[in-house]
C-alpha cells in the first residue's frame, strides 16, 4: 500500500491532519493549484484507509484516535465542508467516509452514553461545522456526499436544534481562537456561524432566514437528484425528533405552513407535490403535534386547499390530499369558518365522495374512511348561503351544531386515487360549484401504512392522564 502514497508515507497519523489544514486553503485558487488539489487529493484517500482499514487489515485504533483528534484540533471538518464541491468525485466521497467515521468514534471503554468525540465538540464549540455542512445543497457537486453526512448525525437531537434554530447575522457571542473557541456571531461573508445550544431560546419565533428555510429552496429547485435528497434530509429534520419538532412547529406556525403550503403542496413537481402532502399529513396526524393539526385544521384556507387537492388529474396526488382532508371533516372542534365551508359545499362533497377513488375495491380501511366522512358530511345541516355579513352563529353553524357530533370510526389509512372533480370557495354560493371529470392517468403505486387514527388524535383519552398540553 506504501507506493499508493509516495513521499506521505512517513507521515504519522497526526501530521496527516495538519497536513490536509495546510493544503486544503491552497486549492481554491492561486500558483501551483493544480498540484496542491492532487496532493490534498492523496492525503485525503489515506485519511480513509486509516480509519477504516482495507481488505487485508484493520484498522489501528491508536492510529484513528491519533487521527480523529488531530482533525478535531486541526478544525479540518470545518476546512473539508467549505471546499468539498471543489474537490473530484472520488476525492467527495472520501470526504463523506472521513466525516462519517470521525463522527461515530469514540475512544476504546468510553461509557455507551458519551457522544463521540467530534460531535461533542462540533455541538459544544463548532456548530457551524453542521450549517456549513447544510449549505452544500448549494451546488450539486457537493449535495449528496453532505445530505448522507447530515441524515447520519440527525439521530442526534442536538443537531437538529442547531440546524433549527439557526440565524444569520446574530451576534451571540463567544469565539475565542483555536480549537477550543466557542461558536457564535457572524462568520465571513455574513454567514453564521452557528449557534451554541445555552443560547438558543426555543419560545423567540424565528426569522426564516436560518439555514433550516434554505431547504425549501433547496426541494423545489435544483436537479432532480439535489430535491430528492434535500427532501429526504427535510423530511428527517421533521420527523426524527417529535417533542422538539412540536414545540418548533407551534411557535413558527405561520412562518412554517405558509412557506410549507405555497411552495411543497403547491409544487409544480409531481413527486415534490406528492411527498410534501404525503408528510404533510403524517405531521398533523402524529400525536405530538396535536397543538400544531388543531392550528392547521381550524384554518378554512387550509381546508380550501385539501379540496382542490381532492380534484386534481393526478391519482396519487389525490389520494394523499384525502388524508389531510380526512382530519377537518373528523374534527369535533370545527372553527366557523371550516365549517361554512363544508355545510356550503355538503351536497357536492357527498356526491364528489361517493365515486371517489372507487377502483380501490380491495382496500377496506380507505372504504371506512371514505364511509365515515360521507356520514360525517351528510349529518351537516343544509347549506342556506347566508350573505357573507351574517356570523357564523346566527346561520346555525355554531361549534355546537349537528356536524360537531362525534362518530367512533376507524380511520387510518392506505390507499392510492383517482375520480371526479369540484369547485371550491368560501362564503355565499359555494355550493354552486360545476362538477366535471377529471383526467384518469392510470397511476398505481404502493402507500405505506402508518398514519394515525383519527378518533384516537382529535379526541384523546385523557382517563390514562396523557392527555394533551
Amino acid at each position: 500500500m506504501a507506493f499508493l502514497f509516495g513521499r506521505n508515507k512517513q507521515k504519522s497519523s497526526a501530521d496527516m491532519a495538519r497536513l490536509a489544514r495546510e493544503l486544503i486553503p491552497k486549492i481554491d485558487g492561486g500558483p501551483g493549484q493544480q498540484k496542491q488539489t492532487e496532493e490534498l487529493v492523496k492525503l485525503l484517500a489515506q485519511m480513509k484507509l486509516v480509519l477504516q482499514g482495507t481488505h487485508e487489515s484493520e484498522s489501528s485504533p491508536e492510529q484513528v484516535s491519533q487521527l480523529v483528534m488531530g482533525i478535531i484540533q486541526e478544525e479540518v471538518l470545518l476546512a473539508l465542508a467549505r471546499v468539498i464541491q471543489k474537490l473530484p468525485f472520488e476525492s467527495r466521497k472520501d470526504v463523506q467516509v472521513i466525516f462519517s467515521y470521525v463522527f461515530r468514534f469514540k475512544p476504546l471503554n468510553a461509557p455507551e452514553t458519551v457522544d463521540p468525540l467530534a460531535l461533542s465538540f462540533v455541538i459544544n464549540h463548532r456548530p457551524e461545522v453542521v450549517t456549513t455542512i447544510c449549505r452544500g445543497y448549494d451546488r450539486k457537486e457537493s449535495a449528496l456526499p453532505c445530505g448522507t453526512v447530515l441524515r447520519e448525525i440527525l439521530k442526534h437531537e442536538a443537531i437538529t436544534s442547531i440546524i433549527l434554530y439557526d440565524e444569520p447575522n446574530l451576534n451571540v457571542g463567544g469565539g475565542g481562537g483555536g480549537s477550543g473557541g466557542v461558536g457564535g456571531g457572524v462568520g465571513a461573508g455574513g454567514m453564521s456561524k452557528g449557534r451554541v445550544l445555552p443560547t438558543i431560546n426555543p419560545s423567540i419565533p424565528q426569522t426564516g432566514e436560518g439555514v433550516f428555510w434554505r431547504f425549501f429552496h433547496w426541494i423545489e429547485n435544483g436537479t432532480f437528484e439535489v430535491n430528492a435528497d434535500a427532501f429526504t434530509t427535510f423530511r428527517d429534520l421533521l420527523t426524527k425528533h417529535k417533542s422538539l419538532l412540536s414545540n418548533y412547529l407551534y411557535i413558527n406556525f405561520d412562518l412554517f405552513f405558509d412557506k410549507y403550503n405555497s411552495i411543497l403542496v403547491q409544487s409544480e413537481s409531481y413527486v415534490t407535490k406528492r411527498q410534501s402532502i404525503k408528510l404533510l399529513g403524517e405531521i398533523l396526524l402524529d400525536r405530538s403535534n396535536y397543538e400544531v393539526m388543531m392550528a392547521y385544521v381550524d384554518r378554512g384556507s387550509n381546508l380550501k386547499l385539501c379540496m382542490n387537492l381532492l380534484k386534481d388529474e393526478r391519482k396519487m396526488v389525490q389520494y394523499e390530499g384525502f388524508h389531510v382532508f380526512k382530519i377537518f371533516v373528523a374534527n369535533p372542534h370545527k372553527s366557523p369558518d371550516v365549517q361554512r365551508i363544508l355545510v356550503n359545499n355538503r351536497d357536492k362533497l357527498a356526491r364528489f365522495l361517493q365515486g371517489f377513488l372507487d377502483d380501490r375495491t380491495d382496500d377496506e380501511q380507505f372504504i371506512d374512511e371514505k364511509n365515515f366522512l360521507l356520514k360525517q358530511i351528510r349529518l351537516m345541516p343544509s347549506p342556506t348561503f347566508p350573505s357573507a355579513s351574517v356570523s357564523a352563529s346566527a346561520s346555525g353553524l355554531s361549534n355546537s351544531g349537528s356536524s360537531s357530533t362525534a362518530v367512533a370510526s376507524p380511520l387510518s389509512p392506505t390507499g392510492s386515487s383517482s375520480g371526479t372533480a369540484f369547485s371550491t370557495a368560501g362564503g355565499a354560493g359555494a355550493g354552486e360549484g360545476r362538477m366535471e371529470d377529471a383526467g384518469d392517468d392510470g397511476e398505481t403505486a404502493e402507500v405505506k401504512v402508518g398514519r394515525g387514527s383519527i378518533p384516537s388524535i382529535i379526541e384523546p383519552d385523557m382517563s390514562t392522564g396523557g392527555g394533551y398540553r
